[in-house]
């Protein structure tokens, strides 16, 4: 998409009024507006591309089980996401004995 805005230069006008003149132009024909709109646009890969990448990630995971079979390597430990959990105290009556918050907790009184 190319936009050509021409500015000429009238009688006595200065730089800076060519300039603003100019400035102007180009933000009537929208071009600023459109290219700041593309400017972090990534076109989403193809179905082959993805089809590639899913065999490959297959065929990776197949060795590396395979190895894992074999004793080659030795398996990565699981990952887990990091839950809250309530302070424990020290007597375990009265940790038992907390209220738990739920559906059936009142909202107000």
């Amino acid at each position: 998409m190319s936009v050509n805005v021409e500015i000429n230069k009238v009688g006595n006008e200065s730089a800076l009024a060519i300039i603003r003149k100019f400035s102007r132009r180009v933000q009537g024909t929208g071009l600023v507006k459109t290219v700041r709109k593309r400017r972090y646009f990534v076109r989403g890969a193809s179905k082959i591309v993805k089809k590639k990448r899913a065999l490959k990630l297959l065929k990776r995971r197949a060795e590396y089980h395979q190895l894992v079979k074999e004793g080659k390597i030795a398996e990565a430990p699981v990952r887990r996401s990091y839950t809250r959990t309530t302070q424990s105290t020290s007597k375990e009556g009265e940790s038992a004995s907390r209220t738990q918050f739920g559906e059936s907790t009142p909202i107000a009184r």
